[in-house]
């Protein structure tokens, strides 16, 4: 499932120039680029980020998942329903970007409350920032972070970014990324060569 996963997002998600033209959420300018939403929307996308992320957490107890919407919200949505369809259901929860301006004005939206236990997850990671938002409002809400999970990590210092915050929070310093940019840049290579 992996491996399909990964080749999906090659020749969904995945765009690449010879010159840095496009611009990150960090403000910088990079080479290749990652738009998850046409991989964690589609329904086979789902079907594999939904059993792929269920496998890496049925052992956990934990009451849901989620993170700071949007990039979290397609994937934490296919694990829940994922986990229902396997007996073992996960709420999905999101964390919003500003605080709702009616009503309660919450911060964080579902089934989840002071006391449970969550995976946090996010779809591509490049400093980290989304995902230290979505961990300090959690850690605000009294809810306890037992674990990361991103779709791709560009690998330029948001891991240990998280692994540091996750530390200073008091959460275990657990982050698993399915897919490194590296893999992604091989086949790139690899695809390239052959056409």
């Amino acid at each position: 499932m992996r491996e399909k996963l990964i080749r999906l997002i090659y020749e969904k998600a995945f765009k690449y120039s010879e010159e840095p033209v496009f611009r990150l959420v960090s403000g910088g300018l990079s080479k290749y680029y990652f738009n998850c939403k046409t991989v964690t929307l589609s329904p086979e996308g789902m079907y594999l980020i939904g059993n792929i992320i269920f496998d890496m957490i049925a052992n956990l107890d934990i009451k849901g998942i989620g993170g700071l919407t949007l990039g979290a919200d397609p994937i934490s949505n296919a694990v829940a329903y994922t986990s229902y369809l396997k007996g073992k259901p996960i709420e999905a929860f999101v964390v919003r970007k500003k605080a709702k301006q009616h009503g309660t004005m919450q911060w964080i939206e579902g089934n989840i409350k002071e006391g449970d236990s969550v995976v946090v997850v996010d779809d591509v990671i490049t400093t980290g920032s989304s995902t230290i938002q979505a961990i300090t409002k959690l850690k605000e809400a009294s809810i306890f972070v037992k674990k990361v999970i991103v779709l791709i990590d560009r690998q330029e210092g948001g891991r240990e970014n998280i692994l540091k915050f996750l530390s200073q929070c008091g959460f275990p310093q657990d982050l698993d990324a399915i897919i490194l940019r590296d893999e992604v840049m091989k086949l790139h290579e690899t695809l390239k060569s052959v056409y």
